[in-house]
């Protein structure tokens, strides 16, 4: 008997230090709700890795003017995979006037249901725009009249949230997308949502090739974002974002959608689901 008991007691200790079992990988459908082209073959790829981990829908953005020809990329790889891409409308120059009536005669065209990515804080590329000056508040404003959300890149710093909340708190029937979380800590996006409820937040862009990320490639997911996104689960959408060529490669894919799935998977059933696909799905109207 004593020698039984050396041995539950030894078993046990291991137990201790090996530590609970992981959380299993989300299995359910997905829908990467903020990704790019980076030229006008890389969708063949995207959508073979779309295939092979069960991603429904991957909603293409452009990339605040960078790419000239990205229009015509997207609207090829809509042609050509309809059941599966979704296209966002590029916006044009959001300090311009004339912007608002561009993009609405774009939705009526395209019948897109999001706009964007819109740029108006990025540090590397020395943006820095208001989105409370008059030019994109008549974009707001036309989101409000066609229900169809915006998609913002904004790097938040104080001044950066006080201008986002005066847009917010300008149109509030118009529902702004924050991308990659505006690289904020959660405890100061926690606020900023309780505020605004027209404010949305993706995902995208926070895996473990960029800075700041939700998790590192086999690490857990950080505990502060657990809490919110469980916290509030219906204001959140994972997202991909790839944009670089090099993101496009069948193993680096397949690293980030297994990523995906796994931190998703740290997130209480109901809350993954919402995060993975419900909440864009009723947000762009995708089927």
């Amino acid at each position: 008997m004593r020698g039984a008991g050396a041995l539950a007691l030894t078993l046990l200790a291991a137990l201790a230090v090996v530590g609970p079992a992981a959380a299993a990988d989300y299995t359910g459908p997905l829908i990467d709700a903020h990704s790019h082209l980076p030229n006008a073959t890389a969708i063949d790829a995207y959508v073979a890795a779309m295939k092979r981990h069960n991603v429904r829908k991957v909603v293409l953005l452009g990339v605040g003017g960078v790419q000239p020809d990205e229009v015509e990329w997207i609207e090829a790889a809509v042609k050509k995979y309809p059941d599966l891409v979704s296209a966002g409308v590029r916006v044009p120059d959001p300090t311009n006037m004339a912007a608002a009536g561009q993009l609405d005669v774009e939705l009526a065209r395209t019948k897109a249901r999001v706009m964007g990515e819109v740029h108006i804080r990025q540090a590397s590329r020395k943006i820095e725009r208001d989105p409370s000056a008059p030019a994109f508040m008549k974009i707001l404003e036309l989101s409000a009249q066609r229900g169809v959300p915006i998609v913002i890149h904004d790097e938040l710093t104080p001044a950066a949230a006080a201008s986002l909340e005066a847009a917010l708190a300008a149109h509030r029937e118009a529902v702004i997308v924050l991308a990659h979380a505006g690289e904020a800590k959660p405890r100061d996006l926690e606020r900023l949502l309780g505020r605004n409820a027209n404010l949305r937040v993706d995902l995208s862009g926070m895996h473990f090739q960029r800075t700041p990320s939700l998790a590192k490639e086999k690490g857990p997911l950080h505990p502060a974002w657990k809490a919110l996104i469980a916290k509030m689960p219906d204001r959140f959408l994972m997202g991909v974002d790839a944009l670089a060529a090099r993101l496009f490669e069948p193993a680096m894919l397949d690293r980030l959608m297994t990523w995906t799935r796994r931190v998703l998977g740290e997130l209480p059933p109901d809350v993954a689901e919402r995060v993975a696909w419900k909440n864009a799905s009723v947000l762009y109207h995708l089927d």
